[in-house]
């Protein structure tokens, strides 16, 4: 059915949303802000710009949330062993049989192109990527369409020649909306059932993708 494949990067890729929301609260605790994971899980997937707007609204006062986005950014970027943002299981080896298989693969992400790198970087998966599109190279962020349609580009593939993975309902949106059908692999948020009305399937992670790939990529046999 398809000849590419793009995914998301953080909470599909790498275990990174639920550390990165934890680190939120923290922050917003030792300085007095209660900030429940539900209304963090609606930025989710959301481009920088409009994260950090939202979020500047949970702590109201401008110097407040500079100074949160400060120490937030401080323990984010601490070196730490192993990696701060560990790959989630599946990821590598659904990559590397795609890969053999000479199934193209992209990441559209609302993190930076320069975030996306480092962090693929760190747990040795890049290289499995022949174009990157980041959240910082489109106008608007997740969900619309605008990163998906420019991983599909790079990859000089029409959108429905694609197959997307996704674990957010914005992220999942986005691709839906530039018309590339998408697998969904819940990551903190139940999924809506928009969202799962749009998705081709839902996964618990990308194991269970393996599994599904050769029917997906019109792949007679899948190398291991």
């Amino acid at each position: 059915m398809f000849s590419a494949a793009i995914f998301d990067m953080d909470g599909l890729l790498i275990d990174s949303e639920r550390t990165i929301m934890n680190t939120w609260i923290a922050v917003g605790h030792g300085l007095g802000v209660h900030i429940r994971p539900v209304d963090y899980a609606e930025i989710i997937g959301r481009s920088l710009p409009e994260c950090h707007a939202m979020l500047a609204k949970m702590f109201g006062e401008e110097q407040l949330f500079q100074e949160a986005l400060t120490r937030v950014r401080q323990r984010l970027h601490s070196p730490t062993t192993p990696p701060l943002f560990p790959l989630k299981s599946g990821v590598h080896a659904l990559l590397t049989a795609l890969v053999k298989a000479g199934v193209p693969c992209a990441v559209a992400s609302s993190s930076s192109g320069q975030e996306i790198r480092s962090r693929l970087a760190r747990v040795d998966v890049l290289d499995f990527f022949d174009a990157i599109a980041g959240g910082d190279e489109v106008a608007r962020g997740k969900p619309d369409p605008a990163v998906y349609e420019l991983a599909a580009s790079r990859l000089r593939k029409s959108p429905s020649d694609c197959l997307a993975f996704e674990d957010s309902e914005n992220g999942v949106l986005a691709a839906h909306r530039a018309g590339i059908r998408v697998v969904t692999v819940p990551d903190l948020k139940r999924p809506s059932a928009e969202v799962i009305g749009v998705s081709l399937t839902m996964l618990q992670s990308l194991d269970q993708a393996i599994e599904c790939a050769s029917r997906w990529f019109d792949i007679e046999d899948l190398p291991a």
